[in-house]
């Protein structure tokens, strides 16, 4: 059993502190089977959201649904797709301190993804927190890192505090067969390969080791070996 409290910028989280609650943002994993039409739902989320409807125009267009289309139609009778574009939507017009996204981008297209990390990026003066299982997708938006397996925090990383100017971490990769397009990859990132094309070597900065980490997952099934250490030699992962 856990017991504990949230708080938010110092304040006790109330779900009737409408005070609170209109500084954080929420896209769920599943979208509620709302019955009534988008337009409502859109002119709620201005209203009572403060989302401004341009904004939200500009952000459903970049995600590639047109709100004029749909804005008569049930919310329930979308498509997953668009019903995410839609909460997307309504969540990044909004001025909050807080977002919080659960599997965000599952019912997205590759290209509605690439749009929303995008959108993301830019809100660089929001909090936010991203529950996930595409790593390589969102490394590069987060300082630090929580990954839970049976419900048991298994890894719990923060790039903060390795951010100092000049930390690298020396890396060493073995694969099993060739493969030019992973040794493109990582040639863009500086390291040198073997004649046989077999092994890796290269540095990799402290601030992009989670993005790192993603393109090495992409690969995971080439991949024989893979060392990351600090500049003292100090084992920080090693997988085989």
């Amino acid at each position: 059993n856990y017991q504990g409290t949230v708080t938010f910028d110092g304040m006790p989280m109330d779900r009737r502190d409408a005070g609170v609650l209109s500084r954080i943002a929420f896209v769920p994993q599943l979208p509620p089977p709302l019955r009534m039409p988008v337009s409502e739902l859109l002119s709620f989320a201005e209203k009572g959201a403060g989302a401004d409807p341009a904004d939200m125009a500009s952000i459903a267009e970049k995600l590639g649904i047109d709100l004029e289309e749909v804005r008569s139609k049930p919310f329930y009778r979308l498509s997953g797709g668009q019903k995410q574009k839609i909460l997307v939507t309504m969540a990044l017009a909004r001025k909050v301190g807080l977002m919080i996204f659960d599997e965000p981008a599952a019912n997205l297209d590759p290209a509605a993804r690439a749009v929303f990390i995008d959108l993301l990026a830019e809100r660089k003066d929001t909090s936010m927190l991203i529950a996930s299982h595409r790593l390589e997708e969102v490394a590069s938006l987060v300082n630090r890192v929580i990954e839970l397996d049976q419900g048991q925090v298994v890894l719990d990383d923060e790039v903060i505090d390795r951010l100092r100017a000049g930390e690298l971490r020396q890396c060493e990769i073995g694969i099993r067969q060739p493969h030019p397009a992973f040794g493109g990859a990582l040639a863009a990132w500086g390291f040198a390969a073997s004649l046989d094309g077999l092994s890796f070597k290269g540095n990799v900065p402290a601030g992009d080791v989670f993005r790192f980490m993603g393109l090495a997952a992409r690969y995971g099934s080439l991949i024989e070996r893979l060392s990351l250490d600090d500049r003292e030699g100090q084992k920080n992962r090693h997988v085989h």
